[in-house]
């Protein structure tokens, strides 16, 4: 053990020696967190402390297990066997087994998972007579969820309720508790709260407990919600031997029931709590680490801390500054392929972005450029519900004989065709000897289906028929964006509380955008024929030498030698909804912060000055985060198609008298087909056709060099030619 401590800084030694009390270890980015926590649990079972009441609490089973297995390392397996080790859930599921008879039920009962409380939720909505636009089962597993994390029972939520959503949560909520218990089921939620409600219940247990668990620890203790800080606080009240180590500065899951006030208010809620902060970082050099510094001192919420390291100062940051989404996915490949070259493997790389829609152009060029990559924590773009239920729609277009398709989409969003319409139709085609489509279209000699669901059947295939014969009259995306608002897709996923779909939607008319630009001759056949081949190719390498492609929330914990950071604008870092609320904007530039100390040796910064937004180019401000960093250690790099100086550091850009449109009361003078115009990226160009009106007007241009674009004239930019 001394050797061990030999090998530790002052602080890390300080941490892993401290007597009894509650601790709290802020540990920065890359100060060697979960080696002071193995430590002081090895340090522990060294002074004599017995395995048995000792209990380490973390966030993942890879977390768990890889701390197991430093602690084997260190004290053998038939010691750290017998830890108490493991998540929250799964700790607490264990105690509930032995104790489930004295709540209700019995010690074989079911855990529900995210699909599984969905379902039963979609059960009880449709047996109450509420429609999916009232009240969709996802979102309501939601808001039941967010209130069991804050410890709020139905009776509670039903007393408060004071809208009608508000009470129809409620009665869901309370519906949806008596079926679990009828079901001897308990959903991730009931884990915790059932423990809980064990403990206030029954003080016995309680104690029981509380004497097998003389030590408490917690990973990540900056994540913790509502309920997980109770239980805590109840398990560890009698001996008061609780140590949680965290950084307030990497708390980013506000958004799924993390509450940074557990963290920041330790040291109130035990008032004799000792602080050590670990700031040293083994993993940044210092021109990193002094980016990540300024940028979180602007947070008014948190515990100072100063990062510093013995590393090198390593090269400055480069900001890419470049035209629109594409051109960014290009530029990032042309610098990976530059690591590359330069002995840098790829699977040191790491391409790091707020949204999973922002993936699809970087999967795009890294596949034309040939550069392994693997999507990590995500589907890939085209394998998304909602895309996959977009192309389904955009099938039918071109084959109504698609019966995959048809299955597929006839009860998204729901039309109150249900499985007994299928099932007739799939008979009438049986007897018939008929394509399913052709059963639809004969919906009205089908009796056994309801009058109801004929009519719906028959405004759909109606629809698609409209729409079929519109084929070639109107361009690609304009086509398609203003099919799926008709059939109801678009409306369906904007209500939606994962905006992140909705979002996804707005990033797949932009690739039918992209591809109508690129081809002289776009039709939705080749457009399908394109995706297709995309899904079949896009598999991630057998080995681990790819890029690696992924959100900054699954970049949590994780460590690169060169980070790319891209879409570093307002609206996307941070998200549009983040600047109404003081505590959300700082928790975006938490994600920044977490993004920016996973880089070792080299980062990359990089924005759009125009993001495809539905198909239509609009302009983009660069975030306002950039203008927290200090400009010593940016290196600021242009696209050959950005415009240079354009508002780099600047909250909003500068539109320059010349290149803005002129506009008149009643329109926008001298937009007119046939007008040549100039765009201050895309260059000089055509006005083929406009159409909208007021602040909705668009115009469609065909550029010398980019091809067509389709803009929203207020924000274009555009300037009429004499």
């Amino acid at each position: 053990m001394e050797e061990l401590l030999y090998t530790l800084n002052p602080a890390q030694r300080h941490a892993v020696t401290f007597g009894d009390g509650p601790l709290l270890i802020i540990a920065g980015a890359g100060s060697g967190k979960t080696r002071v926590l193995t430590y002081r649990i090895a340090y522990l079972l060294w002074r004599g402390v017995p395995p048995e009441t000792i209990l380490a609490l973390t966030f993942t089973n890879k977390a768990a297990d890889e701390m197991r297995q430093r602690i084997t390392a260190l004290v053998g397996s038939s010691r750290a066997q017998r830890l108490w080790m493991g998540t929250f859930h799964s700790v607490f599921a264990r105690i509930l087994r032995a104790e489930a008879e004295r709540l209700g039920y019995t010690p074989d009962y079911t855990i529900y998972d995210t699909e599984d409380s969905t379902g039963l939720l979609r059960f009880l909505l449709r047996q109450l007579g509420i429609g999916p636009h009232v009240l969709d089962p996802s979102a309501a597993r939601h808001a039941i969820s967010r209130l069991k994390n804050q410890l709020i029972s139905w009776q509670e939520a039903a007393a408060a309720a004071t809208t009608p959503r508000e009470r129809l949560v409620a009665q869901l909520y309370r519906e949806y508790d008596q079926q679990l218990r009828a079901n001897n089921a308990m959903d991730f939620d009931d884990l915790l709260l059932n423990t809980i409600r064990l403990f206030h219940h029954h003080p016995d247990v309680l104690a029981r407990y509380q004497e097998r668990f003389r030590y408490v620890f917690v990973d990540e203790y900056q994540d913790t919600n509502r309920a997980q800080y109770v239980a805590l606080r109840l398990l560890s009240s009698r001996f008061r031997n609780l140590c949680v180590v965290g950084d307030d500065a990497q708390s980013i899951y506000r958004w799924r029931g993390a509450d940074i006030r557990n963290i920041l208010d330790f040291e109130r809620d035990f008032p004799d709590a000792t602080l050590i902060r670990l700031e040293q970082n083994y993993r940044s050099t210092k021109r990193i680490l002094a980016l990540a510094d300024a940028l979180i001192r602007h947070n008014r919420h948190q515990i100072p801390k100063q990062l510093w390291t013995e590393n090198p100062d390593g090269e400055p940051a480069t900001l890419l500054v470049c035209a629109d989404e594409r051109d960014e996915a290009a530029q990032v490949v042309e610098y990976i392929r530059w690591e590359h070259e330069r002995g840098r493997r790829y699977g040191e790389i790491a391409v790091l972005y707020r949204t999973n829609a922002q993936s699809q152009p970087l999967e795009e060029a890294c596949r034309r450029a040939g550069i392994p990559y693997v999507l990590v924590g995500s589907l890939s773009f085209y394998q998304r519900k909602e895309i996959k239920d977009a192309l389904a729609y955009i099938r039918l277009l071109v084959n109504p004989a698609d019966s995959v398709s048809w299955l597929r989409i006839l009860n998204v969003p729901p039309r109150g065709i249900g499985a007994a319409t299928l099932e007739h139709l799939r008979t009438a085609a049986r007897q018939w000897n008929c394509s399913f489509f052709d059963a639809l279209q004969r919906c009205d000699s089908i009796p056994e289906i309801r009058r109801s669901a004929r009519e719906t059947l028959r405004q759909l295939i109606e629809l698609l028929h409209r729409f079929r014969t519109a084929l070639g009259s109107y361009p690609l995306e304009v086509l398609v964006l203003e099919y799926l608002e008709a059939v109801g897709l678009l409306g369906y996923y904007r209500g939606d509380e994962d905006e992140e779909r909705y979002q996804n939607l707005e990033r797949f008319i932009a690739t039918v955008a992209e591809y109508a630009e690129q081809s002289p001759a776009p039709t939705l056949q080749e457009y399908l024929q394109h995706v297709s081949l995309v899904s079949e190719i896009d598999q991630a390498p057998a080995t681990g030498e790819a890029v690696m492609l992924m959100t900054l929330h699954a970049a949590k914990g994780l460590e690169f030698p060169v980070v790319f950071i891209t879409g570093v604008e307002d609206g996307l870092l941070p998200i549009a909804h983040a600047a109404r609320v003081l505590e959300e904007l700082e928790e975006e530039r938490r994600l920044l912060y977490v993004g920016i100390t996973r880089a070792q040796h080299r980062l990359y910064l990089s924005y759009a000055q125009y993001r495809r937004r539905w198909g239509e180019v609009l302009p983009s401000r660069p975030s306002p985060f950039l203008s927290e960093l200090p400009a010593e250690h940016i290196r600021i790099e242009y696209s050959p198609n950005a415009v240079p100086g354009a508002g780099v550091f600047a909250h909003r850009p500068q539109a320059s008298a010349d290149t803005s449109p002129a506009v008149s009361d009643d329109g926008f003078s001298g937009m007119r087909p046939g007008a040549r115009v100039r765009h201050p990226v895309f260059g000089i160009g055509l006005v083929e056709s406009l159409s909208g009106h007021g602040q909705e007007r668009r115009v469609l241009v065909r550029f010398a060099t980019v091809g067509r674009k389709l803009l929203l004239l207020r924000y274009a930019q555009l300037q009429v030619l004499e």
